[in-house]
């Protein structure tokens, strides 16, 4: 049975990005809960067919902390340890921002703003043909800055997707600093709330908050669409890492991906 732990989540997406010698480990930590228990209680999915036709869909509008997804999807047997260890070299198929082409991803994201629409227009699809499918898409608190967003989620409120979920990764940063700094969001649960979205805001790493979280909105089918806003630490796992931004695009050395490791192994359950 696959746990999905938080623990081997983080030290898989170490060892890829010492692998690969790439960035974007603090904001891949900050969604490790949220992904964990999304997968391990709430996704359904046929575990032989990524592409089966009655699974949920997730999108990963942030699509630059993919190698949390990629770590899940490991876990799931749908990506091997060989995928992991030759992430972003070259041949490999697992890059450095979410990839359709990969089993088990479900839109090419990465420029920022873009995935929610997609994860709309799966969540339209659903009701159309009365599947009863949930959509979750996992956005960052920074990419809210784009006005494609909230297009979306005036969409959304408007056709009724109940059965579409909206995940904030609200860490309170993005590339070039804080969200504070380069444009403050205000309170975000008021603004779904204002777009006709029933919004809930919790501890992002709390994984019995994120799992009630989840089960409220999948059960609240009433016309209205979800906004889930889940406070995170960027970095979480590491000390010096956490809420330290230069994680975003600093790559590891031998020695602190030694020692992010053995915190990861000493510290999480």
């Amino acid at each position: 049975m696959n746990t999905f732990s938080a623990k081997t989540i983080r030290k898989a997406v170490l060892d890829m990005a010492y692998a690969g010698s790439t960035v974007h480990i603090g904001c891949a930590f900050s969604i490790v809960e949220l992904l964990a228990v999304l997968y391990r209680n709430h996704l359904r999915f046929d575990p032989a067919d990524p592409a089966s036709l009655s699974r949920d869909y997730l999108v990963l509008s942030k699509g630059h902390g993919v190698m949390a997804q990629y770590a899940c999807l490991h876990q799931l047997g749908w990506l091997s340890a060989n995928d992991l260890a030759t992430y972003f070299k070259d041949g490999t198929r697992l890059k450095g921002l979410a990839d359709a082409h990969v089993p088990g991803i479900e839109a090419t994201t990465g420029s920022l703003g873009h995935g929610l629409s997609v994860g709309v227009g799966l969540a339209l699809g659903a009701k159309l043909k009365r599947t009863g499918q949930q959509c979750y898409a996992l956005v960052g608190d920074g990419e809210l800055n784009e006005g494609t967003i909230w297009e979306a989620a005036l969409f959304a409120s408007h056709f009724k997707l109940d059965n579409l979920i909206v995940i904030v990764d609200k860490n309170g940063f993005q590339a070039m600093g804080s969200t504070d700094d380069v444009m403050a969001l205000g309170n975000i649960e008021a603004k779904f709330q204002a777009f006709g979205f029933d919004a809930i805001s919790i501890n992002g790493h709390d994984e019995t908050a994120v799992d009630l979280a989840y089960s409220g909105m999948k059960n609240l089918q009433n016309g209205k669409p979800k906004a889930i806003i889940a406070e995170t630490v960027k970095g979480k796992g590491v000390s010096f890492m956490e809420n330290d931004n230069i994680w975003h695009y600093t790559r590891l050395t031998p020695e602190n991906h030694a020692q992010a490791v053995d915190e990861i192994m000493r510290n999480e359950g």
